[in-house]
């Protein structure tokens, strides 16, 4: 049996953390952000339906605007589950494969920032929420993307309330600056394992 376990955690958490601990741990780890990208930007089917909600200029020099597409779908929850709609069968294909070629490690994790949101949990055994406090998360990101307070909360309430991911999900790591993450994933993992093995 493989085991599918989600990672998901608001933005400044410390999700992609815990991924690269998850594979120093020697386990694979599939980034759905970032295989989106990668779709919106070769996979001709999903480009010419992009092209058709944002118009072909979204696409100068044959790489998403992905700035404008931030500010278009910001402001219009519509035509952001329009673009989801076409993203995320395309992601979760990938993801089928991408099982297929890792099935041997039994355990595997797949990170996505929306993971409950867009209702992908539900395909997953088991989900892994990262949590850390608002005013520590606010801080990594503006230091990180260089980004004022204001547009990370902005960003914030575009987001699940983490109170309600907590409800959602099965195990939470606290990555606030007086935890250790280490011992919380490999509590986790052990697990994990005893699942997978029972």
């Amino acid at each position: 049996m493989l085991l599918r376990v989600g990672v998901t955690g608001g933005i400044g958490s410390g999700k992609t953390l815990v991924c690269k601990i998850l594979e120093v741990l020697g386990y694979p780890v599939f980034y759905s952000d970032l295989v989106a990208k990668s779709i919106t930007d070769t996979d001709p089917e999903v480009m010419e339906k992009v092209k058709g909600l944002f118009g072909n200029n979204i696409y100068p020099n044959g790489k998403l605007n992905r700035k404008k597409v931030a500010e278009l779908v910001f402001a219009n929850d519509t035509l952001l589950k329009e673009l989801n709609s076409i993203i995320h069968p395309a992601v979760a294909r990938s993801f089928e494969q991408w099982c297929l070629q890792n099935a041997k490690s039994g355990l595997v994790f797949k990170e996505s920032a929306i993971l409950f949101e867009t209702g992908i949990f539900r395909e997953l055994h088991k989900t892994i929420l990262v949590t850390a406090p608002e005013e520590l998360r606010i801080k990594r990101v503006v230091e990180r993307d260089g980004v004022s307070e204001l547009e990370v909360r902005a960003r914030m309430a575009k987001q699940m309330p983490e109170e309600q991911k907590k409800k959602l999900a099965d195990f939470i790591v606290d990555n606030s600056s007086n935890q250790l993450v280490l011992p919380q994933v490999l509590g986790i993992v052990q697990i994990l394992t005893s699942i997978k093995n029972g």
